[in-house]
């Protein structure tokens, strides 16, 4: 794979050159998509990995094989990755995507599930911050500062978080679909994975239940070198594609001054918008 870290706008998102096609994104418009496909949608650096290993070890009854032989997305491919062949995979189909809704198959309005992750939007821009810092194949920002002015003119991977959060939520009646908070899941992953079951039509028992739990937690998969992807290609040997996994990572990193104006942004930008959003993990 090239270091070729520029990105390509299509139809208002702006992709990966080295790993999207514009080709592929047409296709995926009309794919067919089957009943049993489960789908996991987030805005990047929202929990997206924790999904993958969260619908394997339910698919699988807890089966820790599952998540130890395999990178996350061998066995819950990006939908948007070519390379990854999610429409050639036997049902159950599993799935992650960053795709914003208008991009997003047609055919999942009339069949399928998604379940749809949303984090809150400082956290998500510190995270996305050190990930460019640590992945080769997104370019290396300047600092913190011009990074969260590009965050919030929607000009990084997969463009807008603000549109992004907005048009699932609005659309949220042509799908069978199921939001999750992020913090929420960080403070009771156990009602988390128990909600996510009764969503697909999965019993678990106690036991299978209690497995799945533990392997989910942040500390557990850090240290798992399928979850923590620690064969990927990095700039530095220092970071790690899960980093800290934490709420409120961003008082670390925003000045006053830039979380006042972000606070004011947020207020206007969505306004009246009912889903919750946890700002601090105390």
């Amino acid at each position: 794979m090239s270091d070729n870290h520029d990105l390509f706008e299509y139809k208002g998102c702006n992709f990966i050159s080295n790993i999207h096609t514009t080709e592929y994104l047409e296709e995926l418009i009309n794919t067919e998509i089957r009943d049993d496909d489960v789908i996991a949608v987030t805005y990047p650096k929202s929990g997206t990995v924790w999904m993958q290993q969260i619908l394997t070890l339910i698919f699988s009854n807890g089966d820790l094989a599952a998540v130890q032989n395999k990178l996350p997305a061998e066995r819950v491919p990006w939908v948007e990755v070519p390379t990854l062949c999610f429409l050639t995979l036997p049902s159950p189909r599993l799935a992650v995507s960053h795709l914003p809704y208008h991009l997003s198959p047609e055919g999942l309005k009339k069949t399928g599930k998604v379940i749809y992750i949303y984090r809150n939007p400082k956290d998500v821009v510190v995270s996305l911050y050190h990930f460019q810092n640590y992945i080769t194949l997104l370019k290396t920002p300047s600092g913190f500062g011009e990074f969260l002015e590009m965050f919030i003119e929607g000009k990084v991977i997969y463009g807008s978080w603000f549109d992004h959060v907005q048009n699932w939520y609005a659309h949220r009646n042509e799908f069978n679909i199921l939001f999750m908070c992020y913090e929420e899941m960080k403070l009771d992953l156990r009602t988390s994975v128990q909600k996510i079951c009764k969503f697909l039509g999965k019993e678990l028992d106690d036991e299978k239940l209690d497995t799945i739990v533990k392997h989910c937690t942040f500390e557990i998969m850090k240290v798992n070198p399928m979850a923590n992807y620690e064969n990927v290609e990095s700039k530095s040997e220092n970071g790690a594609f899960l980093r800290k996994g934490i709420i409120g990572d961003w008082k670390t990193h925003f000045t006053v001054a830039q979380s006042e104006m972000f606070d004011k942004l947020f207020e206007e930008r969505m306004k009246d918008f009912p889903l919750k959003f946890i700002w601090d993990g105390k």
